[in-house]
């Protein structure tokens, strides 16, 4: 009945992509990895990750706030 209502199935954990970025690019032990909740593992992945720096617009802004002298 789900297909007819146009419900799309979900699609499978990406276990892959998550075992290779614990153990091959986080270099985390197998006891690390699997004590990691999914906010954790979210987080150290760089879900999280906040601009490093301001956007064109706000760092023109700033240049005619405090031109070069």
């Amino acid at each position: 009945m789900s297909a007819a209502a146009g419900e799309a199935t979900p699609r499978p954990f990406p276990w892959e992509a998550v075992i290779h970025a614990g153990f091959c690019l986080l270099r985390l032990s197998s006891e690390t990895f699997w004590r990691l909740t999914p906010r954790e593992f979210f987080a150290m992945t760089g879900g999280n990750a906040v601009p490093c720096g301001p956007d064109r617009q706000a760092m023109e802004a700033m240049m005619r706030r405090f031109p070069d002298r």
